[in-house]
């Protein structure tokens, strides 16, 4: 499958939206020179191609206890996006990266208890077969965080679509 097109309109409209994802579809058009219909349009043509959602990001002080946890994975080489897939499978698993370095992957959640944590790193992830070595981390101080940049939600309210 080819990569959408984006156009120069679709780029100034990303960017609008993703700036104020609440501005009218009104003002999009008056600012970019363009009618409701046409942006209307793209937002919904976007949508629909997967490159743009609308949700509401919570901020990490939602969970009165929850903690962002890192889980960094060493697996077999030959096979890190096979297991990329399956952790990114496992429930309350909300991002899976695969990496350079020591790990291969790194896999991110939030946790209330470091049971939960034990749990998807020793009893879950460390015994997929291929997976050799895991580490985990919990930021215990979030200096900054863009929530455009990476979404991370409760695992009760995972969308099963992404």
């Amino acid at each position: 499958m080819a990569a959408p097109q984006l156009d120069a309109l679709d780029q100034q409209l990303i960017d609008m939206l993703a700036s104020d994802a609440r501005v009218s579809n009104r003002r999009i058009a008056a600012e970019l020179g363009v009618t409701e219909g046409t942006v209307r349009g793209r937002i919904k043509r976007l949508q629909q191609d997967g490159l743009i959602a609308f949700t509401a990001i919570t901020g990490f002080e939602m969970g009165k206890r929850a903690k962002l946890a890192f889980i960094n994975v060493q697996v077999d080489v030959h096979r890190v996006r096979e297991l990329a897939q399956v952790i990114a499978d496992i429930p309350g698993i909300n991002a899976v990266l695969i990496t350079m370095g020591e790990f291969n992957i790194t896999a991110m959640c939030l946790i209330d208890e470091l049971e939960a944590l034990v749990e998807l790193a020793s009893d879950k992830i460390l015994s997929i077969d291929g997976v050799h070595h895991v580490e985990t981390s919990i930021a215990v101080k979030t200096v900054k965080y863009n929530a455009r940049m990476a979404k991370i939600t409760r695992p009760e309210v995972i969308d099963d679509d992404d």
